[in-house]
């Protein structure tokens, strides 16, 4: 089975030209779209996606032999070659989803007519060696303190595309050291989040899940919950309760309902809007932290005890939530604790399953 999992490192001070870069790049995009829907009776016919993205990549890249029927080159000059087929790859499948979803509409399976916009949020692809290099700084000398906390990046500088050397945060670095050091890692994507610019690094392993008899296999059954976060309880295949453990991080859910209980008292008095605001954002972000401590906590104990499956309870509520624990289950992060615990027990080589949740708090046992 193959795990494919990401982290971003967050860039330090290089904002303009990262910025140029981004817009650039979706300006190309936003030209692209209309073209390709233009084109699009020429493209469908090319079954292959491979012959398809060449088909669109001759359409607007002149070449000695090609003469391009759009002057791609002339409104973008010395786009990076990398950079420009990233462009074509994000357009081509706005406009195949744009005419799946026209289909779809006219059958009467989708509700809303679909509109094509040229407005995008892609993030630009920085490719190996074309785009993206670990950087030693000009003329082979290093840069900072360790060469491993800087990066080389090919960006826009409003007039030419030139190697800027880039610097990430050494935290995040020290991190993807000694957690992902071995690791194949794929080419990093730009991402901004609360106007910081963050690399993410994609990951790609393969894992095996151990072979064993059904006798011997053990289960670690979870039960999630909202005054105490998770109950774990190890058993076999007879049903006999091996281990327990009891999950709850008194501290941060204090400070999360103290915080809540401000907000509230915020909410009495007009006028606190910016501060209620801010409040909530570092609510979510306690909430966040919380979900991660939690998942780790039970994947650990799985692993210690040797389980082979990690059970859950298949929660889904739906429809209106009332009543006085109402905030309480909006803030509870049960599907991303599941997600999270999925992803961390195929990495260490567990299964993760599901069960009708009717009677397990009662049955547990």
């Amino acid at each position: 089975m193959e795990i494919v999992s990401s982290y971003g490192a967050e860039i330090r001070k290089l904002n303009k030209p990262l910025q140029s870069t981004l817009d650039i790049y979706r300006k190309a995009v936003a030209w692209l779209i209309p073209v390709y829907e233009r084109e699009w009776e020429k493209l469908e016919l090319q079954e292959d996606k491979n012959r398809r993205f060449n088909l669109a990549e001759h359409l607007v890249h002149e070449t000695k032999r090609n003469r391009a029927a759009y002057p791609f080159d002339t409104v973008f000059p010395k786009m990076p070659s990398y950079l420009r087929r990233s462009a074509v790859r994000h357009a081509l499948g706005t406009v195949a989803s744009y005419r799946s979803r026209m289909i779809l509409w006219e059958s009467g399976e989708l509700s809303g007519k679909p509109r094509l916009t040229a407005e995008n949020h892609e993030m630009p692809v920085f490719y190996h060696k074309e785009m993206y290099r670990l950087g030693s700084g000009k003329d082979g000398k290093q840069i900072g303190d360790t060469v491993e906390d800087w990066v080389e990046l090919k960006l826009y500088s409003g007039k030419d595309w030139l190697w800027y050397p880039v610097r990430l945060l050494h935290t995040d670095l020290k991190y993807l050291r000694r957690h992902w050091g071995g690791k194949k890692t794929e080419s990093p994507v730009l991402e901004k989040r609360n106007r910081k610019y963050y690399l993410r690094f994609t990951f790609k392993e393969k894992v095996s899940f151990p072979k064993k008899k059904l006798l011997e296999r053990k289960i670690c059954a979870v039960d999630l919950g909202i005054n105490t976060h998770a109950v774990c309880s190890v058993m076999d295949r007879e049903g006999t309760v091996l281990a327990r453990k009891f999950i709850d991080f008194a501290g941060e859910k204090d400070l999360l309902n103290r915080m809540t209980g401000r907000i509230r008292r915020a909410q009495r008095t007009p006028g606190r809007q910016n501060q209620i605001r801010k409040r909530w954002k570092y609510a979510v972000r306690l909430n966040e932290e919380l979900s991660r401590k939690i998942s780790s906590a039970i994947c650990r104990f799985a692993e210690e005890q040797g389980c082979d499956t990690i059970v859950f309870e298949y929660l889904d509520i739906k429809g209106k939530i009332s009543g006085s624990r109402k905030q309480k289950l909006h803030l509870w992060r049960k599907r991303d604790i599941q997600k999270r615990c999925e992803h961390m027990a195929h990495r260490k080589g567990m299964r993760c399953s599901r069960v009708n949740a009717w009677g397990t708090s009662a049955y547990a046992y």
